[in-house]
């Protein structure tokens, strides 16, 4: 009598497929593979890149380093060139802090709508400079005595600018926290200025209504 038996490997057909199949616990003939995780990203540029250099250990290497990765001069220069165009040009990125928002913007046209005796502030303090100078006592008496007349003025037309911009502001931005001072003086230091050295500079003409 025959006993059914399970066929050694010899028995196999040779006219089988030559198939690369790994046989393991629980495998059920899986393909094997590559036998470790896919890198990630990351650890791939740093393998590809290198190993970090070690940090510096002194000042001296510490500045150094800065000196190496700092941009050459005519890179800084085009850099501060543009950062000057941006903000003239009232981009919010590179505006002052102090400059920043609508509320200021805003300010900032209403100031630049219409001319300002504060306008010649700077002209007046070359004015009380010369009159220091200048060996007459008698031109001096006048001069001082004008300079005095003029600074009143610009005071008082300050505060009436201060006052009319801040309840401008409000009606514009109901919803935003106006301060009578913080905006009041902002446009006091913007109308002191010559229109030229304003910075942002001008975006409306002289007569708009902004």
């Amino acid at each position: 009598m025959r006993f059914l038996r399970r066929s050694t490997p010899s028995a196999v057909s040779a006219d089988a497929p030559d198939t690369d199949v790994t046989q393991g616990p629980g495998d059920n003939g899986r393909t094997a593979g590559k036998g470790r995780p896919t890198p990630k990203r990351r650890e791939a540029e740093t393998r590809r890149r290198g190993p970090a250099p070690p940090p510096p250990r002194t000042q001296r290497e510490a500045s150094r380093l800065a000196r190496a990765n700092r941009p050459d001069k005519e890179q800084r220069r085009r850099d501060a060139a543009e950062r000057r165009e941006r903000m003239a040009a009232g981009d919010e990125r590179y505006l002052m802090p102090r400059d920043r928002g609508p509320v200021k913007a805003y300010v900032r046209d209403v100031v630049d709508s219409r001319p300002h005796i504060m306008g010649l502030f700077m002209p007046l303090a070359v004015i009380v400079v010369l009159s220091l100078l200048v060996p007459f006592p008698a031109a001096q008496q006048y001069l001082s005595l004008f300079s005095l007349i003029a600074l009143s003025v610009m005071v008082v037309e300050g505060i009436f600018l201060g006052v009319g911009v801040t309840r401008k502001a409000r009606a514009k931005f109901p919803n935003e926290t106006i301060s009578p001072l913080s905006v009041g003086w902002y446009a006091f230091t913007r109308a002191s200025q010559l229109r030229k050295l304003r910075m942002p500079k001008p975006r409306v003409q002289r007569g708009a209504n902004p």
